[in-house]
């Protein structure tokens, strides 16, 4: 189910100030789901609703010095948090939104973007536009780091028919968008789908 921008930020700034605290244990999950990105010394990477900016870090340790890290979320109350953490030092932090993102057509070897696809008011143009920052061969990551049936039960629901992340919705909903999935893990330690541009 897709939301609009109004809902999303409303949701997460009354979330952001104890986000991290809530969720101490997410670190090593983000490291791994970085690690499948393939990243190398000085690519440049997109963390597309970035939050508070947990993955900043790992990202910054792949990509090396030389590399380039930014950070966007359309959230100010989000990325004050990811300020008042620290991770501005990982990573440039920019308020803009994944529709429009104010960023040249090619831009990034990769997008990361953690509990982003659920949260996106437009799946499909909103990937185009994921799409159009990133090489052709650049590499997306949708990570959370719990699976679709333990997300739903910590949340207090069941799975519906309309869930994104479903394996043949998500992949057709990413071809559609110009890009390939590559890997799919849905298990209740993570959810983690690869993609890779095409053309």
């Amino acid at each position: 189910m897709s939301e609009d921008r109004a809902f999303v930020q409303e949701f997460f700034t009354a979330r952001a100030a104890d986000w991290d605290s809530k969720f101490p244990a997410d670190g090593p999950a983000f490291e791994a789901a970085v690690a499948e990105l393939g990243l190398s010394a000085g690519d440049r990477v997109l963390d597309a609703g970035c939050g508070t900016g947990r993955a900043l870090p790992p990202l910054r340790a792949a990509v090396g010095p030389s590399g380039v890290v930014v950070g966007v979320d359309l959230t100010p109350a989000m990325l004050q948090a990811a300020l008042r953490a620290g991770r501005q030092a990982a990573g440039r932090l920019l308020l803009a939104d994944v529709s429009a993102l104010p960023v040249a057509s090619g831009a990034f070897d990769a997008v990361f973007a953690a509990g982003l696809v659920a949260h996106l008011p437009q799946p499909a143009e909103n990937l185009r536009e994921l799409r159009r920052v990133v090489r052709p061969g650049g590499v997306l990551a949708l990570f959370h780091p719990l699976g679709r049936a333990a997300l739903a039960a910590r949340q207090g629901r069941q799975i519906t028919q309309d869930d994104l992340r479903e394996e043949p919705r998500l992949r057709a909903l990413l071809a559609g968008a110009g890009w390939r999935m590559t890997s799919y893990t849905d298990e209740d330690a993570r959810f983690l789908a690869l993609a890779v541009r095409d053309g």
